[in-house]
């Protein structure tokens, strides 16, 4: 299986994480798994298809916002809280207060 490439840390760029994350249903994405951690791709409960929803899932990988790791055939997605802390400290804290009333 191809693995799958992760910017490294240093490389994530602030207009990048911004833009992910601008779109709604990224956005949501972002919140769901700030809640529950760890998902599989497929147990994400978003309504919508499945080519869209890869779609959204690559743009936030892209931008360094998430993490996926594959196991047999599933893949798992996860917030790359750690590394955006290092990088943009304090970053994840505004998002997540700023979309309390989402």
């Amino acid at each position: 299986m191809k693995e799958i490439y992760h910017l490294p840390t240093e490389q994530i760029k602030l207009t990048h994480v911004l833009h992910a994350l601008s779109d709604q249903t990224r956005l949501r994405i972002f919140l769901k798994l700030k809640n529950i951690g760890e998902h599989s791709c497929q147990d994400l409960d978003v309504s919508m298809a499945k080519s869209t929803l890869s779609h959204h899932i690559r743009v936030l990988r892209e931008s360094g916002v998430i993490k996926i790791r594959s196991e047999g055939t599933q893949r798992f997605v996860s917030l790359r809280c750690n590394d955006l802390e290092a990088r943009f400290p304090g970053l994840l804290e505004v998002i997540l207060s700023a979309s309390e009333p989402f």
